[in-house]
């Protein structure tokens, strides 16, 4: 890995120092500052000529901002002579955005990675889609990767001896059956229907779960009313116990409270995305899972 450098973004920057600690790889420092009128300015600040950039830039809230931060970093790289630029998104900020789902609407996940694309990435690097169907749609190099590896050994260390693993949705079953036959457990889902972009309504809970350790399982978690919602329902339906584990905390004001009061008694989450220090969030890294991808890519 001697020509592959990281640079880190300003959506995440710790993340990024552990990623290089477990890859090895040699961080080159950027600035990432912004003018009075909140217009974006980068600058490498180290030689990036001929090296294999990789850029750590999850583009969580402000999506719009950290996007534009990585563009230009990218851009940047390229006209500092970098051979190759591979962005590292730890979270695609738009990824719900994927299909137009009336008229006058935009594919806004298409979008941003030509975006990218003309920035000069090469490469993408994402965690946990929310769209797997976004592998086939992008025009650029993308490898798409799950936590599994890391959040699987830390959930079995739960002990949770009556367990039934729960997708909270039809869209995240896949999910959920991943890791129920990882972790030799029995599969429930809860029905919901969308009523708006951020709000859903449960319709029922579909399996056994009546004294059951019940762990939903989801990809992200943005106002909480999905998982507070499917928490409700299994509680309703005599779970003994109610906990989550979801790979992005994108979370807005408030998140957190509604969790707590929906009764779910513990829950998981990774560093994707940076998170306040006095969360009482459990937090698996994923930083060896990009580490190892980086360090594949990089050979």
């Amino acid at each position: 890995m001697s020509s592959a450098v990281l640079i880190a973004g300003d959506a995440h920057p710790q993340l990024a120092r552990r990623i290089a600690q477990e890859s090895a790889a040699s961080v080159v420092p950027a600035a990432v500052a912004r003018f009075a009128d909140g217009e974006t300015r980068v600058r490498i600040e180290g030689d990036v000529r001929d090296a294999d950039v990789y850029i750590v830039q999850p583009t969580s809230p402000p999506v719009n901002e950290h996007l534009m931060s990585l563009a230009l970093l990218a851009d940047a790289a390229r006209a500092a002579g970098a051979a190759r630029v591979t962005a590292v998104l730890p979270y695609f900020g738009y990824a719900r955005q994927d299909t137009r789902k009336a008229p006058g609407e935009p594919r806004s996940a298409q979008l941003a990675c030509r975006i990218l694309e003309s920035a000069g990435v090469a490469r993408l690097v994402a965690l946990e889609l929310h769209s797997p169907a976004l592998d086939s749609a992008f025009r650029i190099p993308l490898f798409h990767l799950d936590a599994d590896g890391v959040a699987v050994p830390a959930l079995r260390a739960w002990r949770l001896e009556a367990l039934t693993v729960v997708a909270p949705d039809a869209g995240g079953l896949k999910r959920a059956q991943r890791y129920a036959a990882a972790l030799g457990a029995p599969l429930a889902a809860v029905a919901k229907t969308r009523t708006a972009p951020d709000a859903s309504a449960v319709l029922g809970v579909l399996g056994e779960v009546r004294g059951r350790d019940c762990l939903i399982v989801d990809d992200l978690v943005s106002t909480g009313g999905t998982l507070a919602g499917a928490a409700k329902a299994l509680r309703g339906a005599g779970a003994a116990s109610v906990q989550a584990f979801f790979v992005h905390a994108v979370m807005a004001p408030g998140t957190l409270e509604r969790l707590a009061a929906a009764g779910l008694q513990r829950l998981a989450t990774t560093d994707s995305v940076p998170l306040p220090a006095a969360s009482t969030l459990e937090i698996i890294s994923i930083a060896p899972v990009l580490a190892r991808e980086i360090s594949r890519l990089a050979r």
